[in-house]
């Protein structure tokens, strides 16, 4: 079983583009291998206002709990209702977690692969 993975960093978005041109040259000759899955900041400052840590407390609750409704998940996380609200549209906006057709909140991720370059 193959498990959801995506990758999490700050990146200049010209090595963005080369990565996709790189994939597309692949696929053209068939090189088709797994598919990755990248979400890139600006900068530091972007990817920390995203991912806070009470965000990253969410997420980890909903990768133990499953899916959730957006109040079960304020009860289990001990938090504001609406605070908790925010968070999860914040994250949603990210594509970080998505919605079941219940409309319950669930974390698609297994692994979240956070890379952070402090040279350029």
């Amino acid at each position: 079983m193959n498990k959801q993975h995506i990758h999490i960093g700050v990146e200049d978005a010209s090595r963005g583009y080369e990565r996709f041109i790189d994939a597309w040259n692949k696929a053209e000759t068939g090189e088709i291998g797994q598919t990755e899955i990248h979400l890139n900041f600006e900068n530091f400052a972007m990817l920390v206002s995203v991912l806070t840590p009470k965000r990253l407390e969410l997420l980890k609750t909903l990768r133990q709990n499953g899916p959730l409704s957006v109040r079960a998940l304020a009860k289990q996380l001990k938090r504001d209702y609406k605070n908790v609200h925010a968070d999860v549209a914040s994250l949603e906006t990210a594509e970080l977690i998505q919605r079941s057709e219940a409309g319950l909140v669930l974390a698609p991720w297994d692994v979240i692969d956070a890379h952070l370059r402090l040279v350029a």
